[in-house]
C-alpha cells in the first residue's frame, strides 16, 4: 500500500510516500528554519504562506523520487492536529484535495503518533507493545503504547514542554534558533556541576513533568548575571539545564519500566536528538535489561515519513475521514480535542 503522507504542522513542509508502513520511498522536506531564524522563533503567518507555497511542489517531487504515478497512490494521510492551525490548515486542505482528486481514501494522523512511529522506520522489527517517551517543542509525556492505535498516557508535563525550555533559554543565551540543537552543542564542552539548577519533584501521579520552574532558574540566572555584569560560562550552564531536563526525564522513564514490566523503551520527538537524553535513557534503560529504540536524527525532527507509517495502521483499522476532516491547533493523542 503506497501511501502519500503530508506533514505541515509546524515550520517543515514535508511529503512523502510510505509502503506498507515501514518502507520510505521518498520523503521530501523544505525547511523553514533558516527564515525563522531571524525572528527567534516561528512566525506562524510566515509559515503557513511558506507551507502553500511549498506543498504542489514537494507533492510532484515525492512522485518523481519515488518513480510512481498519481494512480499509484493508495491512499492520502495528513497530520490533522496538533500543531499551528494555520499550518495545519494547509496540509488538511492539500490531502482533502488531492485525496478527493485521485478517488483514494484519507487517513488523517495525530503528530505524536506520528513520531512515535518514526521508530517502526527505523526498526522493522519493533512491534508494540512498549513504552515510548515523547519529547517534542510542544509536548512531553511517558505514552504506554498497546498496539499501533491503542495508546495510553501515563506522564506528561503540567506546564512547559521540554522541547519549548530548550528553545527559549536558547534564544536567551543568543544562539541562533533553533536553540535546542545549538544549546546541546554547547553543553557537551561545558561542567554541569558548576551551576546548579532545580529538578521538579512527582506530585500526585509520579509520571507526571513539571519545566516550568527550571526555565524559570535559568532565565533568572541568565538576567541576574547580565544586571550584575557577571560573565556566564555558557557551555557549563547548557550542560547544567541539559543534565536537569534529563534527570526529570529518566528516572519517570526507568520507573514505568519497572512498574509496567516492559522491556522495551522508545524515544520519539525532536528532542529525542539531544545527545545527553539519548545517552541517559541507552545507561538507563540497559541497567534494567531493556531494549532502547531511538530513530536517526533525520527522523527526530518533522517529516512525512513517520505520518505515513503511523496512517498504514491507522487505515488498518478503520481510522479513515471524509472531506469534512478539520484541523486542530491542541488534541489528545487519545482523540479527544483539548
Amino acid at each position: 500500500m503506497n501511501i502519500l503522507a503530508v506533514e505541515s504542522s509546524c515550520d517543515e513542509t514535508a511529503v512523502a510516500i510510505v509502503r506498507d508502513g515501514r518502507e520510505v520511498l521518498t520523503d521530501c522536506i523544505a525547511s523553514q528554519v533558516a527564515l525563522h531564524r531571524e525572528y527567534g522563533g516561528v512566525v506562524p503567518e510566515i509559515a503557513s504562506r511558506k507551507h502553500i507555497e511549498a506543498i504542489y511542489g514537494l507533492a510532484d517531487q515525492a512522485l518523481e523520487n519515488a518513480g510512481l504515478t498519481r494512480d499509484e497512490i493508495d491512499a492520502v494521510a495528513v497530520t490533522y492536529a496538533p500543531g499551528l492551525i494555520g499550518a495545519v490548515l494547509v496540509g488538511v486542505n492539500f490531502a482533502k484535495a488531492a485525496a478527493m482528486a485521485l478517488n483514494k481514501p484519507l487517513i488523517p494522523v495525530h503528530h505524536i503518533r506520528g513520531h512515535i512511529a518514526a521508530n517502526y522506520l527505523a526498526y522493522p522489527d519493533l512491534e508494540p507493545p512498549f513504552l515510548c517517551l515523547v519529547v517534542s517543542g510542544g509536548h512531553t509525556m511517558i505514552i504506554e503504547v498497546k498496539d499501533y492505535t491503542d495508546m495510553q498516557i501515563l506522564g506528561t508535563t503540567l506546564d512547559d514542554a521540554a522541547g519549548e525550555c530548550f528553545d527559549k533559554v536558547g534564544r536567551v543565551l543568543g544562539m541562533p534558533y533553533p536553540g535546542g540543537a545549538a544549546l546541546d552543542k554547547a553543553a557537551q564542552q561545558g561542567d554541569e556541576t558548576r551551576y546548579h539548577l532545580p529538578v521538579a519533584k512527582p506530585g500526585e501521579n509520579p509520571y507526571n513533568m513539571s519545566f516550568s520552574g527550571l526555565k524559570t532558574a535559568t532565565l533568572n540566572l541568565i538576567h541576574h548575571a547580565e544586571q550584575v555584569g557577571e560573565e556566564l560560562d555558557i557551555p557549563s550552564l547548557c550542560a547544567a539545564f541539559t543534565a536537569a531536563v534529563s534527570e526529570t526525564l529518566v528516572p519517570r522513564v526507568v520507573r514505568a519500566l519497572e512498574e509496567t514490566g516492559y522491556k522495551k523503551v522508545a524515544v520519539a520527538g525532536g528532542v529525542a536528538a539531544n545527545s545527553r537524553i539519548r545517552h541517559d535513557i541507552l545507561e538507563a534503560a540497559g541497567k534494567l535489561g531493556a531494549e532502547v529504540y531511538m530513530p536517526p536524527l533525520k527522523l527526530c525532527g518533522d517529516n512525512g515519513a513517520m505520518i505515513g507509517s503511523q496512517a498504514y495502521y491507522e487505515y488498518l483499522v478503520g481510522n479513515v475521514a471524509d472531506m469534512s476532516l478539520n484541523a486542530y491547533a491542541t488534541k489528545s493523542i487519545l482523540g479527544e480535542a483539548l
